[in-house]
């Protein structure tokens, strides 16, 4: 006989029961909103512009750029998405070939009469594909059509762009400031050997190659300032060239302005309009509302928007979609190398070993591609991943398929050794590049534990049993080895080097070493072949492969999902937080620029950890 009455549930659990299934209930509704919304949001930013209605006459297109200039997005596609749609993006990114892209389809688009250029929030992480944004405006500007630049105030990098306009304004209360180029980096000397009893040894070909000598100095070598002065002082010289020319200023008065520019602010009481318009570098101060006023009366006005106007993003929808390579109409394919150089499988807007050889490999196998070019924006990595980068450019040649690369803002060390077997190499003459060496770290801490109590101790059969334990001692031994292979990596790379240059190995040691050079510099020295940008190349690629002129272009690359960005995300905090997590801080007094160099050269040295020792062909020499 059953005792139904036993299993029955009292009235509390009766109670609590219903009252958790409540809860659930209104978890699972309260996520599931949540969800849907982010749908929602994500669709909407993907069919935004669809539809989108026929630009009308008078029309200026707004290019507002509050953001990063990237080859290559690095957030994912539904942060981006969410971010447009609710108008909440911090971390905005621009993309070159987009910019570049609406720019030309607004010089040929009679209903496009001018371009309201606005800076704010701009930003660059160096000046070859500012200069190639800033040609592009010329060009515009060029044809006869007006651009109009307008900044609650101007930075560096601001006022390049700025300067390509027809007319500049600015707020009143806002400032310029033009500073010139520096590269000042924190060490860490102290902090590792004295402070917490790390050991650091440094293994390296080549006076020059600095890299990693924050970790081992407490200021930067005499041969890495005077390397760094040497390129940095071309890339300085020709930004005030660059300036001088759009403003038509006389030559040496840029010069003369930034150099006294204390002085002369004192003179006007601190008004940096004022100085600002006696000195020309803007035509004029304007409050953005009288900004909107003088776009509608020159161009039509608009109700709700001041003038008659139409964003990036549904211009780009406008123009529509370039036209893939077909077996018909066969084209040429851009492979993006973006970032530092890793091993393995990496997310789109990364360089991986593994995930840029497989980009290039889907273009060597895809028939309607016959030519590439390989946009590279990277201060190198690992040589593993580089070398096999280089191997499948190397097979793309063996196909038939000619590869021209196009260097970005950087292009040295592992940037370099991805690039150098290129049937052409085009450069910016301000990309920076060369720093053709590698080095290896190997980081013990005996004395770090020695500070707490701990010891090692024990025996093995061998004398390199045990020896890369790195809480014992260096071995002499080892350090031979390690240097032994280092000084066999670099000896690979400037043979590689001499032979991709048909060039003799002696020579390319002169010019290696570790040194890094500006485009100009690299161009005088035989390491590249010609000046341009990615329109260059492009073309370039597409006369080696005996292309029509307008062949058509598309980019090959990885597709991102938000889980692998999530993950991604996961993998690069995990390690070094532990070691930033006591710095967080400190780090938040120096300012996010600064606390973010810190970060990344710590985590460099906490990545490298799990291994023996590995050659690297980095170079932290980005502006």
């Amino acid at each position: 006989m059953s005792n139904a009455s036993s299993t029955r549930p009292g009235p509390v659990r009766r109670i609590v029961g219903g009252l958790w299934s409540a809860i659930d209930f209104s978890r699972r509704l309260v996520f599931n909103l949540i969800f849907l919304a982010i749908v929602l949001f994500f669709l909407a930013a993907i069919f935004k512009g669809s539809g989108i209605e026929p630009i009308q006459e008078k029309t200026a297109l707004v290019l507002d750029l509050n953001g990063r200039l990237v080859e290559q997005f690095t957030s994912s596609p539904i942060d981006r998405a969410i971010g447009q749609a609710t108008g909440d993006d911090p971390g905005a990114e621009f993309q070159l070939r987009d910019l570049l892209r609406a720019i030309e389809g607004a010089k040929n688009d009679a209903k496009i009469d001018r371009i309201v250029l606005k800076t704010d929030g701009f930003s660059a992480s160096g000046f070859a594909a500012m200069r190639e944004l800033g040609a592009a405006l010329a060009e515009f500007r060029a044809s006869g059509k007006q651009i109009v630049a307008w900044g609650t105030g101007y930075d560096q990098a601001a006022y390049y762009l700025a300067a390509q306009a027809d007319e500049i304004y600015m707020d009143s209360e806002g400032l310029i400031l033009i500073e010139g180029i520096g590269r000042y980096r924190p060490y860490y000397r102290e902090l590792l050997a004295d402070k917490l009893g790390i050991d650091v040894h440094l293994f390296r070909v080549g006076e020059y190659k600095s890299a990693a000598e924050p970790y081992i100095l407490d200021g930067g070598s005499p041969e890495s300032k005077e390397a760094d002065l040497f390129w940095m002082g071309d890339l300085w010289q020709r930004y005030l060239a660059d300036v001088s020319t759009a403003r038509k200023f006389e030559e040496g008065k840029l010069t003369a302005l930034v150099n006294d520019m204390p002085a002369r602010l004192k003179a006007v009481s601190g008004d940096f309009a004022k100085l600002a318009i006696d000195e020309k570098l803007i035509d004029g101060t304007k409050t953005a509302e009288e900004l909107d006023t003088l776009i509608a009366e020159r161009g039509a006005a608009d109700e709700e928007e001041g003038f008659r106007n139409v964003g990036l993003d549904r211009f780009l929808a406008h123009l529509g979609p370039a036209t893939a390579p077909t077996e018909a109409k066969p084209g040429v394919a851009i492979v993006v190398a973006q970032g530092t150089i890793t091993d393995g499988d990496q997310p789109a807007g990364t360089i991986g070993g593994e995930s840029t050889s497989a980009l290039l490999r889907q273009a060597r196998e895809d028939d309607s591609i016959k030519a590439v070019v390989l946009r590279v924006d990277s201060g190198g990595g690992g040589v593993y991943p580089s070398e096999q980068i280089r191997r499948e450019v190397a097979a793309l040649q063996a196909a038939g398929k000619p590869v021209v690369a196009s260097m970005g803002n950087v292009a040295a060390s592992g940037g370099y050794w991805i690039s150098m077997n290129a049937d052409a190499i085009y450069a910016d003459p301000s990309t920076i590049t060369g720093s053709i060496g590698i080095f290896g770290l190997f980081m013990n801490g005996p004395r770090a534990l020695e500070k707490i109590g701990v010891r090692t101790d024990g025996v093995g059969t061998t004398p390199l049993a045990g020896a890369f334990d790195p809480t014992r001692a260096l071995v002499p031994e080892v350090g031979e080895l390690i240097q032994t292979f280092i000084d066999h990596g670099y000896q690979q790379f400037i043979g590689k080097v001499a032979a991709a240059r048909e060039v003799d190995v002696a020579e390319i040691d002169k010019v290696a070493r570790g040194r890094v050079w500006s485009g100009a510099q690299a161009k005088e020295r035989g390491l590249i072949d010609d000046m341009g940008g990615l329109r260059d190349a492009i073309a370039r690629a597409a006369e080696l492969a005996k292309l029509e002129k307008n062949a058509p272009i598309t980019y090959v690359q990885k597709p991102l999902s938000p889980f692998e960005q999530a993950l991604a995300d996961m993998k690069g905090n995990a390690r070094s937080n532990a070691l930033l997590g006591a710095l967080s801080p400190a780090l938040g007094l120096l300012g996010e620029q600064r606390a973010q160099q810190v970060r990344d050269d710590l985590s460099f040295i906490t990545d490298a950890q799990g291994k023996p020792f590995q050659a690297v062909a980095h170079c932290f020499c980005g502006l």
